[in-house]
């Protein structure tokens, strides 16, 4: 007879108490123990974390996306885990999947694919979808890397075997325009700053093309023009995210000449 494998999930927050419960709730009967690591939220987030079962509520300094996802890992007591960002739920037909291999668990690790809410707007292009992303890992087989704010799970060995799961990730990304603006200003500061410090060097030609390309790319060759206008909003705030990054990143390199 088969035994059912338990599988630990992670997620972790910052003022959260919008979308948190609904991360939660798609967890329920599919995991066996739910690891959140908040940054000290200052809203309802950790007494809606507490009302639901199987949560075990962690608090941590926040040093960084990949550093905080990386110390909920340590934190998981079974064999497996799954990690979701609290923006996140999964689907009904990722959850049935999910159920189906607790029996024969066969792989070391999982993916699947990520389906994105633009303010009520499901987003099937923009090389926004399919946005496979690797979530479901044996212990100790990968771990949270990139840079920072844009980690990515990436298994430990080339050889790692990897499978790959029905049904869709949900991610309620922005509730506004504003929301996606705001957060594109706020990432491309931590992207420049990584970015800068591994060596990256930005010019005049770099923050004139780098966001063209980026909207030519999106737009037309990722089908992004099909989302209609959202589609449109959506491209334009990539490339302006291109064109903050590399400023900031040459920003950066002035302040260090004069320094």
């Amino acid at each position: 007879m088969d035994t059912v494998n338990k599988i630990s999930a992670t997620v972790i927050c910052f003022n959260e108490e919008d979308k948190i419960g609904l991360c939660l709730g798609s967890l329920q009967d599919v995991v066996d123990e739910i690891i959140v690591v908040d940054s000290f939220s200052t809203d309802r987030t950790k007494e809606i974390c507490e009302s639901y079962a199987k949560v075990k509520f962690y608090e941590n300094p926040f040093k960084g996306h990949i550093e905080q996802k990386n110390f909920a890992l340590t934190l998981c007591n079974h064999e497996y885990i799954l990690s979701l960002d609290a923006d996140e739920a999964l689907s009904k037909e990722l959850r049935q999947s999910l159920l189906e291999i607790k029996n024969h668990l066969n792989f070391d690790a999982y993916k699947f694919n990520r389906l994105t809410n633009y303010n009520g707007f499901w987003v099937r292009h923009c090389g926004w979808y399919p946005d496979t992303k690797l979530r479901l890992i044996k212990k100790g087989s990968a771990s949270w890397q990139g840079k920072n704010p844009h980690d990515i799970l990436i298994p430990l060995k080339t050889d790692t075997k990897v499978g790959f799961l029905s049904g869709d990730l949900l991610h309620y990304s922005y509730d506004s325009i504003t929301d996606h603006v705001d957060q594109t200003n706020r990432f491309t500061t931590i992207a420049a700053k990584a970015a800068f410090e591994s060596g990256t060097r930005s010019s005049l030609f770099k923050i004139i093309s780098r966001p063209i390309l980026k909207f030519l790319k999106d737009y037309f060759l990722k089908g992004g023009i099909l989302d209609g206008r959202y589609g449109l909003i959506i491209c334009s705030i990539n490339a302006l995210s291109a064109f903050l990054k590399y400023s900031k990143i040459k920003e950066l390199q002035d302040q260090r000449r004069i320094d």
